[in-house]
């Protein structure tokens, strides 16, 4: 009936071809996952808002669906991207798809016959087997298009079937948009043909349409002529009031200059008016246009409100998910938008970050300590201004409630902790005249040939921190060994520009939450990132815990600041203490602390009356909140923590000094203490200067990071002209590798 009803609309002059699976197509969309529609007439500002596209047009230019003989079609390449849009399809989204093909899919077909046709008047005409060598006549574009037409259209409809989705085949010409009552009749049947959750398939009815004018593609703001799918692609994406224009080609995206020439870029995002800025190359080896008519028509487009991306369909890595990528919010492709930030672009933030370090790095130590110094100075000079637009900052995050107790109190600065910071620089421009440019070793490897291992910083680095301005001051001072992006987490697309800049960026630091780490770890695919993911430190209280440390320990790990990584989560108990004075005395303190005491399975099992059994025993709660168990021993508290702790900080509480060694020796985690409160687990307290972070990772930073874990090594070489050809059998010259004396404070 639904085909009835369309068939029965006004004739219309374009040509539409629906597929033979249509009953299927109702089950598909009753499944389906819907994205809600959006009020239409502005375009997308950031690549994270792609995921509330509705209505999303891709579009697949001529080198992404034909083979490299352009002689017929990469159906593997083909079947990806059939697979990517049926996927979108099925989540709720209206998919259209415009394709090139035709004219390779009908050239592969009339080849054949023509071949055969000449193999079988030679055979008839000679009586032999034999046959002479079989020139094929160029085609004409116009028949090979009406040739494959029919079999581009088949191939589709096999390929979406496998999805249940059900698609249409539509032709057009300049004529149909020009013609009011044509492009309304237009309009209508692709809008009935999404109600009912088909996919149309449109090309330009390459049988018919006349060859492109030269330069006639753009006749104003409201009129986009149609002389290729790229100019047709976008006319239908402003026409429909489409979402999304994904655009594939045989590139990358757009460079500012010729692919392929030594200093072309990719550039990430596009604005109009950028246009004067870049170069543009020779088109694909095949279709009709180029990267310019691809600009020209994705800024027509971008101008009627759909958001537009250019990006590769041809590369065998990416091609399995290119479409649901751009989809996610990923940086693929260039992004084109209207919304132009007032300052640099993350690349350009990177590569200035990259020459200030470089500039920096040809200071003096001296003078490097003194840029340090003098920005101490400023932080408490400026103490009264920041203390107060920090207030303002917590009372605006209070009156909006948005934020959970442990972020307010990250949020909070102090005078104690701003004096802290300045004492923390202070002792970072001592320890950066000890550190950078160190000379670690000397060898003579060779008469006249002496080698040099030197200190340097990492590179770029990239911070990223939530509710913590302390970070700010702590970090952004490493500017002097290191060039340094620091940046505050705001919404995701803020700093997921950066993590995906993984040949500009050397380390990653996050500074917050777990779920932070975790989103940062997640998304820094081939950048290393130095942190932690979860604080989760533990305090055991061994049977011969002093009661006085064990509830100066206790107390000073959990009360001290909850809210820190280093602040006590789980609390072990031995079990022959249990039921005893000292155990007694710490659940009191606990209590009188208004700590919240979550019990652990086998503390449980000895209470008649418990508190609230713990949901998870590997828990960070980052608040006055405590899981406590019971242990049988110091053997079993280790495989406890290494269990379910995070190998950030973990304490004992003993006066057996026997069994605090073993502990200290067994206990893989960053940091171990005993009789010591775990909140000692910090770069300013172990006399590092502002701390970069803390790393639980097990490389050679670990634990609090001061400057030393920011520095990495190179070697200097100094020679006479030696080659490696002076050391063979024949050569006249023998390796030494004599080590050479370092003189204490010796740098380069």
């Amino acid at each position: 009936a639904m085909f009835a009803r369309l068939a029965s609309c006004s004739p219309l002059p374009f040509r539409t071809r629906q597929s033979n699976v249509c009953p299927v197509y109702i089950r598909a969309f009753s499944q389906a996952k819907f994205v809600l529609p959006r009020p239409h007439g502005k375009s997308f500002a950031h690549r994270s808002e792609l995921k509330q596209a509705k209505r999303i047009v891709v579009k697949l230019g001529s080198a992404v669906v034909t083979r490299g003989d352009e002689c017929g079609l990469a159906l593997g390449r083909l079947a990806s991207i059939v697979e990517q849009v049926a996927m979108l399809q099925n989540q709720g989204r209206e998919m259209m798809i415009v394709t090139s093909g035709a004219v390779a899919f009908g050239k592969q077909r009339l080849r054949h016959e023509i071949l055969l046709s000449q193999s079988v008047r030679q055979a008839l005409h000679s009586g032999q087997n034999q046959l002479k060598d079989m020139t094929v006549p160029v085609l004409e574009a116009r028949a090979c298009a009406a040739a494959g037409q029919s079999g581009l259209m088949a191939l589709y409809e096999a390929m979406f079937t496998q999805y249940s989705i059900c698609t249409a085949q539509i032709l057009v010409t300049n004529l149909d948009f020009h013609d009011e009552q044509k492009r309304r009749n237009l309009n209508s049947t692709l809008h009935e043909l999404l109600r009912m959750n088909i996919v149309p398939i449109i090309n330009t009815n390459d049988a018919v349409v006349p060859p492109p004018v030269p330069n006639s593609d753009l006749q104003g703001v409201n009129v986009i002529s149609i002389k290729d799918n790229d100019s047709l692609a976008a006319r239908l994406a402003v026409e429909m009031k489409v979402d999304l224009l994904i655009a594939l080609s045989d590139v990358q995206g757009l460079y500012d200059s010729p692919p392929g020439t030594d200093d072309a870029k990719l550039i990430d995002i596009f604005y109009p008016g950028d246009q004067q800025s870049i170069t543009y190359g020779t088109k694909s080896r095949v279709g009709i246009g180029g990267m310019e008519a691809k600009v020209k028509a994705a800024l027509w487009a971008l101008q009627g409100g759909t958001s537009v991306i250019i990006a590769n369909g041809t590369d065998p890595k990416v091609t399995g998910h290119v479409i649901t990528d751009i989809v996610e919010g990923k940086k693929v492709g260039t992004f084109f938008s209207e919304v132009k930030p007032a300052g640099p672009t993350v690349e350009q933030q990177t590569e200035m970050a990259r020459h200030a370090g470089r500039t920096l790095a040809s200071l003096l130590p001296e003078q490097r300590g003194e840029i340090i110094c003098c920005l101490a100075e400023l932080l408490t000079e400026k103490k009264e201004e920041i203390l107060n637009a920090n207030r303002k900052d917590m009372e605006l995050a209070t009156t909006l409630g948005r934020l959970s107790q442990p972020l307010i109190n990250r949020l909070s600065l102090s005078t104690a902790k701003l004096n802290s910071l300045a004492i923390g620089l202070r002792q970072l421009a001592v320890s950066s005249r000890d550190s950078v440019g160190r000379v670690l070793r000397r060898t003579r490897v060779a008469n006249n040939l002496e080698l040099e291992q030197i200190t340097v910083p990492i590179g770029v680095l990239l911070v990223i921190f939530e509710s913590r301005p302390d970070c700010l001051w702590q970090r952004s001072f490493q500017h002097q060994q290191n060039s340094t992006s620091t940046h505050s987490r705001g919404p995701f697309h803020s700093w997921c520009k950066f993590v995906l800049l993984d040949k500009m960026i050397d380390l990653i630091i996050p500074r917050g939450s777990s779920q932070l780490v975790r989103e940062i770890q997640r998304a820094a695919k081939g950048i290393p990132v130095l942190g932690h993911s979860e604080g989760i430190c533990h305090v055991y209280v061994d049977s011969d815990a002093s009661i006085d440390k064990a509830l100066d320990v206790v107390k000073d790990s959990k009360c001290d600041y909850p809210a820190a990584c280093n602040a006590m989560e789980t609390l072990l108990i031995h079990r022959d203490l249990l039921r005893t004075p000292v155990f007694d005395q710490i659940i009191d303190l606990l209590r009188t602390e208004q700590v919240k005491i979550h019990a652990g399975p086998r503390f449980a099992s000895y209470l008649t009356f418990s508190p609230s059994e713990v949901k998870s025993l590997r828990t960070e709660y980052g608040d006055l909140e405590c899981c406590i168990e019971v242990v049988d021993s110091m053997q079993e508290a280790v495989d406890h923590i290494h269990k379910y702790g995070s190998s950030h900080t973990d304490v004992i509480v003993t006066e057996n000094e026997e069994t605090a060694e073993q502990f200290l020796q067994q206990v893989d985690s960053a940091c171990v203490f005993w009789n010591a409160s775990s909140r000692f687990a910090d770069g300013y307290r172990f006399g590092l200067g502002a701390e970069v972070g803390i790393s639980t990772a097990r490389i050679h930073a670990r634990g609090p990071v001061g400057l030393e874990g920011l520095l990495t090594t190179k070697w200097v070489l100094r020679g006479e002209g030696h080659t490696v050809a002076d050391f063979s059998e024949q050569g006249s010259m023998k390796y030494l590798h004599e080590n050479i004396p370092v003189p204490q404070g010796s740098f380069n």
